[in-house]
């Protein structure tokens, strides 16, 4: 009876093995078959993930982009696939699948004549990180928030506009960016008086010179001023807080701080529920 046992056991686990490679094999025969079935040329599978594009499923559109870069990697179809298939990652949502599609398709194709596309791509995508519910309903509010999407997407938009000045996108690229712009500077501002109201001048001076310089003709380059002429009157640094002071008053005579008037706080941010510190 012991004699038996070693190959009782053994016959289980064999026939377990067999069905095991069995499914297996069953189970990728089943996933290669729509792929061995599908005999449709370059064009073929670019013209109908072109049309589901057009027709919103971008989740499609991916699907035969895929297969089309899989089947026929070379070529100008491979090429404009990815591309385009960086826009359906953008529009389904899917801003890392976008990003990455992006940034491999400026890799491969350099010189392609619409690599600006890919820089728009790439800037766009940045760009609706920053759009949501807190930006349509609170727009004074986005300046709180994480601004290292909206500095990509600054920075992805003005790479567009210095190397393809003459680009059909640049003109929507440029209004963004002064959007873009506008945030930025809010939120160094934010940063700066944070500084202020914990007494650490030397920060919000720094802030505020940092405003100024990479954000000039900003609408929060007065405040900046101001920022500069408080840090540095709090530093007994009498000069550099006069010199402030005149460039503000020469630049921005109505400001609020030159006038004595404080400016009214809009309504959202009233009903902002959140503290300011």
């Amino acid at each position: 009876m012991n004699l038996l046992r070693p190959s009782s056991y053994r016959m289980p686990k064999l026939l377990t093995l067999l069905l095991l490679a069995l499914i297996l094999s069953v189970g990728l025969s089943g996933c290669n078959r729509d792929e061995a079935l599908d005999t449709r040329t370059a064009e073929e599978l670019y013209s109908d993930a072109k049309r589901l594009l057009d027709k919103g499923n971008y989740q499609g559109a991916v699907r035969d982009y895929r297969v089309l870069q899989t089947r026929y990697p070379f070529g100008r179809y491979a090429e404009q696939a990815q591309l385009e298939m960086a826009y359906a990652f953008y529009k389904a949502g899917m801003p890392e699948q976008a990003l990455a599609t992006a940034d491999r398709f400026m890799r491969m194709y350099p010189t392609h004549p619409n690599i600006d596309y890919a820089f728009y791509i790439r800037g766009l995508t940045n760009y609706d990180q920053r759009v949501g519910f807190l930006e349509k309903m609170f727009p004074s509010r986005v300046r709180d928030r994480d601004q290292s999407a909206a500095l990509e997407a600054f920075q992805d938009f003005d790479e567009l506009c210095s190397r393809f000045p003459d680009s059909r996108y640049c003109p929507d690229a440029r209004q963004r960016m002064v959007y873009l712009r506008n945030n930025l500077s809010y939120f160094e501002i934010d940063v700066a008086d944070y500084y202020m109201r914990r007494k650490a001048y030397v920060a919000a001076a720094n802030r505020a010179r940092y405003l100024l310089q990479t954000y000039p003709g900003s609408p929060e380059a007065g405040t900046a001023l101001t920022v500069l002429h408080r840090a540095y009157t709090n530093m007994d640094m009498p000069e550099l807080a006069e010199s402030s002071l005149e460039v503000l008053e020469y630049n921005y005579p109505d400001h609020p701080y030159l006038t004595g008037k404080d400016e009214k706080e809009g309504f959202f941010s009233k009903l902002w529920p959140f503290g300011k510190d």
